[in-house]
């Protein structure tokens, strides 16, 4: 009886731990598909001419949306990237 408790609660323990675990990685992972969507976007519409090198992408998937456009603003205002 007692043991059984001690699972229930230690599954309602994993349980709420990745829940949060994967409410935050999608989130992540949502941020960072929105800031390469981003650059693309702004890319073909506003013709910057943004390669996509490694370092671009990675900026992009690291820091999603806010990535995107200090990439964005970097290479209009001082012609980095």
């Amino acid at each position: 009886m007692m043991s059984e408790i001690f699972i229930l609660v230690i599954a309602i323990i994993v349980a709420v731990i990745l829940y949060k675990v994967l409410k935050t990685a999608t989130k992540m992972a949502m941020n960072a598909v929105l800031g390469i969507l981003i650059l693309i976007i702004a890319n073909s519409v506003l013709g910057l001419g943004i390669a996509y090198t490694w370092i671009v992408i990675l900026i992009c998937a690291i820091a999603g949306v806010v990535g995107a456009l200090l990439i964005i603003f970097l290479h209009y205002f001082f012609g980095l990237f």
